[in-house]
């Protein structure tokens, strides 16, 4: 009888219009408008090439013409300097064209038009160039016989900078949406797992009664329609990654069969939250439906999938509601997966699910279990 329930459970799932739009559809379509609407944001603030920028000579400076030249043979050019005349310039800049000029004079000066990365990186040149020049010119008139180690010195303090990665995973910050994304899909699990106190309930539905007038024992019949709806959880759950990384292309790091894990018990979360919250009361199926809807979008508002700080800010003012936050527990668990080298955090998101998972399942059984009808 096992597999019979569980047989048409899943039979009877996979007709249910709206189960399907909601687990399949829904999340499909919103990954698609993240990608449209995030897909180059990150690559185009972080993947920046020479900043090109006016030279306005107002008078000879063979110190400022030699640093320019010694830029051009660098790997990774800084700047791509061109000559030009001050009207010029200035109509360049209004037009974008260049990022800020340059005045060279006994002092570098330097005009941009806004406040944007480039320009804070210009500034920072000007200010840097401004100093070891003045360090230079006091050296050659305080200590001329110095002037040859002050220049090594400031030199090699040039290069004492590298840049290393502290991550080997993907640190785009548009990337959280989709981990958010995943965790919804996870727990609009919930819907399933409210199907089945209808199907088991009898002041719920017409299957409910007849289930209960069967000679079939509750706990076979909870136990298979459990069983069906976490199988078909993680199919859909399996679905919305492999859209995710081979179509819209989203790099969720490189240790996917373990994204896949976290995905597939999130989902298992998703169904256990549904259990519960349907064996509570006699409310219909819609306002139920409704319910849980309200529910699993005010989680993963908090765990930032309408807001990319919000995380952040309830990180900041209340640290606990992360820790219990279901969509928070999932996204959090990808993240982690992708950012940190070793398990320890993850294993730790792993835990915190199947802790929610049995917690609510238990609580659903009791509660189901315990429906006692005068009459059907």
């Amino acid at each position: 009888m096992f597999f019979h329930d569980l047989k048409y459970f899943i039979l009877s799932q996979l007709k249910t219009k709206n189960l399907i739009f909601w687990l399949l559809l829904f999340p499909i379509a919103l990954g698609c408008f993240f990608r449209i609407a995030f897909g180059e944001i990150y690559g185009n603030l972080t993947q920046t090439g020479p900043i090109p920028v006016a030279v306005v000579e107002e008078k000879d400076n063979p110190v400022f013409r030699s640093v320019l030249e010694s830029m051009k043979g660098l790997e990774e050019q800084f700047l791509d300097p061109v000559d030009l005349d001050e009207a010029t310039a200035l109509e360049r800049l209004k037009n974008n064209t260049v990022e800020g000029i340059l005045y060279v004079n006994d002092k570098l000066r330097l005009t941009v038009a806004e406040d944007g990365l480039e320009e804070t990186m210009l500034k920072k040149f000007v200010e840097t160039y401004t100093l070891r020049e003045t360090i230079l010119t006091d050296a050659a008139l305080t200590h001329p016989e110095k002037m040859e180690a002050a220049a090594a010195a400031l030199s090699k303090d040039c290069h004492s900078v590298a840049s290393v990665s502290v991550t080997t995973g993907n640190t785009n910050n548009f990337t959280q949406y989709f981990y958010n994304l995943i965790a919804m899909t996870a727990l609009y699990g919930s819907l399933l797992g409210m199907q089945i106190c209808f199907n088991n309930q009898a002041n719920l539905s017409a299957l409910g009664a007849r289930k209960s007038c069967s000679p079939i024992s509750k706990a076979v019949s909870l136990a298979a329609d459990l069983t069906g709806a976490v199988l078909l959880q993680f199919l859909c759950m399996a679905v919305c990654v492999t859209f995710l990384v081979f179509v819209l292309k989203i790099d969720l790091g490189n240790r996917l069969p373990l994204v896949y894990l976290a995905a597939c018990l999130g989902g298992m979360t998703g169904v256990s939250i549904g259990f519960f919250v349907g064996s509570i009361g006699t409310a219909g199926q819609r306002v139920r439906t409704g319910i849980c809807n309200a529910v699993v979008l005010l989680f993963c508002f908090f765990s930032g999938l309408m807001v990319g700080n919000m995380k952040a800010l309830v990180a900041r003012f209340v640290p606990w509601l992360n820790e219990i936050n279901p969509a928070a527990v999932i996204s959090d668990s990808i993240y982690c997966l992708n950012l940190y080298s070793d398990y320890r955090r993850f294993g730790e998101k792993l835990a915190a699910m199947l802790l929610i998972s049995l917690l609510f399942c238990i609580l659903g059984i009791i509660m189901t279990r315990r429906k006692q009808y005068a009459d059907i």
